[in-house]
């Protein structure tokens, strides 16, 4: 298995990690009901449940861009470290967002982004 294949896995598992970020140790927290106490939630943990959102809406474009890059045979290793660079921003983007860093959290957001786009079409002219 590729790097990037590895690196899709682990994107789609950092959703979880912000979920459980948002809800450990949470004070009244209602499994019966769990959206509506998430969205009660102020400061880190809101923070945490916005990253989780964020994540799984960009895991989609991530996991295509690879399988496509897969599919049009491109440098694997170029798609590996790319895959590697959008996995770094969003660990880093998680941090920043729960830090309330929001500059910083915008500029990691655009770098996953572009590495997703560049995996996407690093393909072109490799067939």
């Amino acid at each position: 298995m590729t790097v990037a294949f590895w690196c899709v896995l682990i994107a789609g598992l950092l959703p979880y990690l912000a979920t459980t970020i948002a809800k450990a140790g949470g004070e009244r927290y209602n499994n019966r009901d769990p959206r509506a106490w998430l969205a009660k939630q102020q400061g880190f943990r809101a923070r945490a449940h916005a990253a989780q959102l964020n994540s799984f809406e960009a895991f989609p474009f991530f996991a295509a861009a690879v399988i496509v890059a897969h599919l049009t045979q491109a440098p694997a290793e170029r798609v590996g470290a790319l895959a590697v660079i959008f996995i770094v921003a969003r660990v880093a983007y998680l941090a920043c967002y729960l830090a309330d860093w929001h500059w910083a959290r915008s500029v990691l957001w655009l770098i996953g982004w572009l590495a997703t786009l560049t995996i996407f079409v690093s393909g072109v002219g490799s067939r």
